[in-house]
């Protein structure tokens, strides 16, 4: 029987550049289902705090433990970058690249990639090159390689950020489809709005410091922080 990756529990953790300390120290318990949105303004931690419980940055003081194997949990997850990272290949050969690199025969990983391209919206691209794809198809083909493995826990940084309102409207679709099937999600965004459609938690990050995390519909009922309350109608915070 495989251990279970979640709950996933970070204590007194910090992310440091140098003699500067830009996240923490972070505590927080990540439960087994839904949708965690990560919000705040740009620049307030949200890309680091990502970055850290998904192994991308160093933590100097702190911990964090996963509910198996640290090696096991780096396997079973997945990362989708703000900028989609774009190979020299065509649509169905960049999604079949994680199973090619699993050792899984070309065949198969080519026809699982046009059944992962086809569930994104892009059944109609799979000979083109990646490169030539708008920003919203790039970021459905990055999201058909991220779940092409079947990740117990998918972290998303601000993945709609440069996107018109049509292609998020597809790219939160396929989300809230992930989630549905069992993926777990943890995304970082600034746009209330997306906040609400998506999330059943929101954690609240500002200036490197976790204000509150909690349902997002006690969140959005009434924040405890002045800082959460701003951001949510639409202040700016220096």
């Amino acid at each position: 029987m495989v251990a279970p990756l979640l709950p996933l529990t970070v204590r007194d953790a910090e992310v440091w550049r140098g003699q500067t300390r830009i996240l923490g120290p972070i505590s927080l318990n990540l439960g087994e289902s839904g949708i965690t949105i990560v919000l705040g303004p740009n620049g307030g931690g949200k890309t680091t705090l990502l970055r850290m419980l998904h192994g991308l940055e160093r933590m100097r003081r702190g911990n964090l433990s996963w509910s198996c194997s640290r090696e096991d949990a780096l396997k079973r997850q997945a990362f989708v970058f703000q900028q989609p990272v774009i190979m020299r290949r065509s649509v169905v050969e960049s999604i079949a690249y994680p199973l090619l690199l699993d050792q899984t025969p070309k065949r198969e990983a080519l026809s699982r990639a046009a059944e992962a391209a086809a569930h994104v919206g892009l059944a109609k691209h799979l000979d083109l090159p990646a490169q030539v794809l708008s920003g919203g198809e790039k970021q459905k083909m990055a999201l058909a390689r991220a779940l092409i493995r079947k990740p117990d826990l998918l972290f998303l940084d601000e993945p709609c950020a440069s996107l018109d309102g049509q292609s998020t409207r597809e790219i939160e679709d396929i989300l809230l489809r992930a989630g549905a099937d069992g993926t777990r999600i943890v995304m970082s965004t600034h746009n209330v709005g997306q906040a609400r459609r998506l999330a059943d938690e929101i954690i609240f990050v500002y200036r490197g410091q976790l204000h509150e995390i909690g349902p997002a519909p006690v969140f959005f009922s009434g924040p405890k922080t002045a800082e959460a309350t701003a951001h949510i109608n639409g202040d700016l915070l220096s």
